[in-house]
C-alpha cells in the first residue's frame, strides 16, 4: 500500500474494514490478480511499524485498532455495563452504580460520543486493552468511551449533569484519572487511591507482619507503597521487642519482597510496587544501599523493591565539610525518626556524645556508596526530610516519615492512621491556543473540575484498611498533577532551557495551585473543612508560597483566595503533587509528567512487539517547514534520536527539540524550584546524566538541596556506555535504542 493511500485515508478519516494487498509475485486468475484479505489486527500492526515515516501512521493504526474493538463490543453503555454487573462474581459492578446507570440509561447512552474513540493513537489504544478496558471471560468488552463514562458516573454517584461534563472533559483527553480509579470505578469494593504511606510496625513479630500483610491489601487494588523502616532494628542488636538478637533490615526486605512479587502473580492489572525509606544514621545503611544491586549474594538482594533516603540537612552538611557521620540502631535513638529540623540536629548531637553510639565513619564514605548504587541501579531516589517537613500543611500532625512509591506524595502517617492520596493529571497541551498563547483561564476551571472530582474519590471508594480510610476522610488528600509539560513548550516552541519556558512553567503551577484552592475553599463552604483543618498551616493563612517566602505573580488574585479560605477553610488538606503519569499518558499520547523526552525517536512496547516512534512535535515543525524527508529521517536514526549535528534543521528548531541528555540538569531542577511554591506536596523529578561521575552527582544532589526542592531526585537516568550500531537495510529502518538502564519505573 502507497504512502499516499495511507495519507488519504487518514485526512477524509475513511477506516478500513477490509483491506486489500495484491503480493509482488501476483497470481492472475482470468487477467485479474487474486486477492487476499487481511486481518485488521495485522493491518495496525504494520501501520504502526510505520510510524518513523510520520506519526499519523499511528493515527491510522490507532483508528484501525479502535474498529476491530467496535466490532468485537455492544455499542450501548447501559447494554455493557449489565454485562459487568454480576453479584456472583468477584469482581462485578456495584448495585447502587447499576441504580444509576438504569435510571438514566438513555441520558448515557446518548452522551457517548464513539468518534473520539478514534482520536487515540495505536499505542494508546492497546495500553487501554492491556490494561485498562473491562473484560468478561479473557474477551475485551468495554470500549475506552464506555470506559470513561462508567468512570464519571461513578465518580459522580449518580449527578448527571457533572458526569457528562468529566465525561467530556476525559473523553475528549483534558485531564485523566490515576490507574486504580479508571480500574476500579463503579466497581463493588473498588479501591481508588493510588498512593498509600504507613510506617513499619515492629513493636513485636505480629506487628510486624501486620505491616506485611496490610501492604498485600493494598497492593491487591493496584496501591503504591511508600514504607518508612527507619524504626528496624539493625542486624546484630539486641532486640527489646522480641528479646532475640535482629537480624536487620536485610532479611526483613526480603519478606516485604516476596511478598510483593507473590501479590503481583494474581489478576491485578498492573505490578505491585513498594518503595522503602530509610534515614541515613540506620545502622544498616549500607546494606540497605545494596539491596537493589544487580550482582553480589542473591540473598544480601530484593530486587522488587525500590528504595528511597530521607535526608536531613545535617548529613548534607557534613558531607560537604567531610565531617564524620555516626550510625545508629534505632531502638536506641527514638527521638530522631520522630523529629526534624533543630529539634532532630539537637537529638543527633546528643546521641553522637552519649553511650548509645555505634558507629563512626566519614560521611563521603556513605555519600560515595549512594552515588555508586545510583550509577548502578538507578536509586536510591533522594528526598530531603527537613523541606518535607518544613513546606508541609501536615506538620502540625506529626513528622513526616517518608514519601509514596513514585516521591511526589508527601503526607503525614503513623501506625493508627495510612496516608491516602487521589491522583488525576491534566493534560497541559489542551490549553495551547491557536494562535500560540496558553489559555490560563480554561486551565483554572478545569482544575476546579479535578479537585471535584478527587474530593468525591475519597468518598465513594474503598479502602484497603480501617487506617486508610481513617486517614483518607481526616485529612482529605488530593493530588492534581499534569502530563505533557515538554509537548506544550514544544507546541508553543519554546526551548526547555528558554526565560519565556521557564515563564510558562510558573504561572501554569500557579494557576493549578489557585484553582485547586479556590475549588477547594468553595467544597468546606458546601461540606465543611477537613478535620484536622484547625491547627493547620493554612488555617493561620500560610500557604505553599509562604513557606518557601515567594509573592506570586499577578496572574490571579490571591489576596481574595485568602480572604475566602480564612472565612470558609479548605476541604483538602493537600491539593497539588506532580507523578510521573507514565501509562495514563500513553493513552493520551504526551510526554510524562515534568519530563524531558530521552530522543526524539523512542520504543512503544505493546503485547505485539516493540514499536520505533518519531517525535510527532518534531515531525510536525519539520514538516510545516518543509524539512522532514528521507535524508533527515536516516540522520536522525544515526543520532540515535538527536537532532542537534544534523545542520539541516535550523538551530531554533534544534533548541527546542533537545533531548533530557542535552539540557543541563541544573534546568531541570530550576524549573522544578521555580514551580515548587505551587506543589503542596511534591514532584517526581528524574535526572538525566549520561556519563555520571562524583563531581557531577555531587553538584546536581547539592544544587537540589540547596534549592529547597522535598523530591531531589526520583531515578537518575544514565546513557549506557555503548551503543548498538544504527543501520537501514533496503529501506526498512532497524534501530535499536537504550536510553534507560534495565530497571522500569513503577507506573502511574
Amino acid at each position: 500500500m502507497s504512502l499516499n493511500v495511507f495519507y488519504e485515508v487518514i485526512k477524509r478519516g475513511v477506516l478500513y474494514f477490509q483491506v486489500i494487498f495484491v503480493s509482488t509475485d501476483e497470481e492472475v486468475i482470468g487477467g485479474v490478480p487474486k486477492k487476499s484479505t487481511i486481518p485488521q489486527e495485522h493491518l495496525a500492526e504494520t501501520a504502526a511499524t510505520l510510524t518513523t515515516e510520520h506519526p499519523h501512521y499511528a493515527t491510522l493504526a490507532g483508528r484501525i485498532e479502535v474498529d476491530r474493538i467496535h466490532k468485537l463490543t455492544a455499542k450501548s453503555f447501559s447494554d455493557v455495563m449489565d454485562s459487568l454487573y454480576d453479584p456472583g462474581r468477584a469482581r462485578s459492578l456495584h448495585v447502587g452504580f447499576m441504580r444509576h446507570v438504569h435510571a438514566n440509561a438513555s441520558r448515557l447512552d446518548g452522551a457517548i460520543v464513539h468518534g473520539r474513540d478514534f482520536d487515540l493513537d495505536y499505542f494508546g489504544v492497546r495500553t487501554l486493552c492491556k490494561s485498562y478496558l473491562s473484560t468478561q471471560n479473557g474477551r475485551i468488552i468495554e470500549r475506552p468511551q464506555h470506559m470513561f463514562m462508567r468512570v464519571a458516573l461513578a465518580i459522580h454517584n449518580g449527578d448527571i449533569e457533572k458526569t457528562i461534563e468529566t465525561y467530556d472533559l476525559m473523553s475528549k483527553r483534558v485531564f485523566i484519572h490515576a490507574s486504580p480509579t479508571l480500574f476500579n470505578a463503579g466497581f463493588r469494593n473498588g479501591q481508588l487511591a493510588s498512593c498509600f504511606l504507613l510506617p513499619l510496625d515492629c513493636s513485636s513479630v505480629g506487628s510486624t507482619y501486620n505491616t506485611i500483610r496490610t501492604c498485600a491489601l493494598i497492593t491487591s487494588g493496584a496501591g503504591g507503597i511508600g514504607l518508612s523502616v527507619h524504626n528496624a532494628s539493625a542486624s546484630g542488636t539486641y532486640d527489646d521487642n522480641t528479646g532475640v538478637t535482629s537480624s536487620g533490615i536485610v532479611p526483613l526486605m526480603r519478606v516485604f519482597n516476596e511478598s510483593i512479587r507473590h501479590v503481583d502473580q494474581g489478576t491485578n492489572k498492573r505490578p505491585g510496587a513498594m518503595t522503602i525509606y530509610l534515614e541515613p544514621w540506620h545502622l544498616d545503611i549500607m546494606a540497605f544501599l545494596d539491596l537493589r544491586k544487580n550482582h553480589g549474594n542473591v540473598e544480601l538482594r530484593a530486587r522488587a523493591l525500590f528504595y528511597a533516603l530521607w535526608m536531613p540537612d545535617i548529613f548534607m552538611r557534613r558531607v560537604e565539610a567531610d565531617e564524620m557521620w555516626t550510625l545508629f540502631c534505632p531502638s536506641s535513638v527514638p527521638l530522631l525518626s520522630q523529629t526534624y529540623g533543630e529539634e532532630f540536629e539537637t537529638h543527633y548531637n546528643t546521641y553522637e556524645l552519649s553511650n548509645v553510639r555505634k558507629k563512626a565513619l566519614p560521611a563521603r564514605d556513605i555519600w560515595a556508596r549512594i552515588v555508586q548504587c545510583q550509577v548502578e541501579t538507578g536509586m536510591p531516589f533522594i528526598l530531603y526530610k527537613d523541606a518535607a517537613n518544613r513546606k508541609s500543611n501536615h506538620k502540625h500532625l506529626g513528622t513526616l516519615t517518608s514519601s509514596n512509591l513514585c516521591t511526589e506524595i508527601m503526607q503525614h502517617a503513623s501506625h493508627e492512621e495510612t496516608a491516602v492520596c487521589n491522583l488525576a493529571s491534566i493534560a497541559l497541551p489542551h490549553f495551547v491556543l491557536s494562535d500560540g498563547n496558553f489559555d490560563y483561564t480554561n486551565l483554572h476551571k478545569v482544575t476546579k473540575v479535578v479537585v471535584r472530582n478527587l474530593n468525591n474519590v475519597i468518598d465513594i471508594g474503598s479502602y484497603p484498611t480501617a487506617e486508610a480510610r481513617l486517614s483518607s476522610h481526616n485529612h482529605r488528600a488530593i493530588g492534581v498533577g499534569v502530563q505533557g509539560l515538554f509537548d506544550t513548550f514544544a507546541r508553543m516552541e519554546l526551548p526547555v532551557e528558554s526565560t519565556a519556558a521557564a515563564t510558562l512553567n510558573a504561572n501554569i503551577f500557579e494557576t493549578i495551585y489557585h484553582g485547586a484552592l479556590e475549588a477547594s475553599c468553595e467544597l468546606a463552604a458546601e461540606s465543611g473543612t477537613y478535620t484536622s483543618w484547625q491547627d493547620s498551616p493554612t488555617a493561620s493563612g500560610v500557604l505553599q508560597p509562604d513557606m518557601w517566602g515567594v509573592q506570586p505573580s499577578n496572574l490571579w488574585n490571591w489576596d481574595t483566595l485568602r480572604m475566602n479560605i480564612a472565612n470558609h477553610g479548605l476541604r483538602n488538606s493537600l491539593l497539588t503533587a506532580v507523578m510521573p503519569t507514565a501509562s495514563t499518558s500513553q493513552i493520551f499520547g504526551l510526554s510524562e509528567g515534568i519530563e524531558i523526552p530521552i530522543s526524539n525517536m523512542y520504543t512503544r512496547r505493546v503485547i505485539s512487539g516493540d514499536f520505533q516512534v518519531v517525535s510527532p512535535a518534531l515531525v510536525s515543525a519539520l514538516s510545516t517547514r518543509g524539512l522532514w524527508n528521507a535524508s533527515i529521517k536516516q540522520q536522525l536514526f544515526e543520532e540515535r534520536g538527536s537532532i542537534q549535528c544534523i545542520d539541516e534543521i535550523p538551530i531554533e528548531i534544534r533548541n527546542i527539540f533537545k533531548t533530557a541528555w542535552e539540557i543541563s540538569q541544573k534546568t531541570v531542577i530550576d524549573l522544578a524550584a521555580a514551580r515548587a511554591p505551587f506543589i503542596c506536596q511534591s514532584q517526581s523529578m528524574s535526572i538525566h546524566i549520561a556519563s555520571p561521575t562524583m563531581e557531577s552527582m555531587s553538584s546536581m544532589h547539592f544544587h537540589a538541596w540547596k534549592s529547597g526542592l522535598k523530591t531531589g531526585m526520583y531515578y537518575l537516568r544514565t546513557q549506557p556506555a555503548a551503543f548498538p550500531i544504527a543501520f537501514t537495510v533496503e529501506g526498512h529502518e532497524v534501530v535499536q535504542l537504550l536510553a534507560f538502564r534495565p530497571y522500569d519505573p513503577p507506573v502511574r
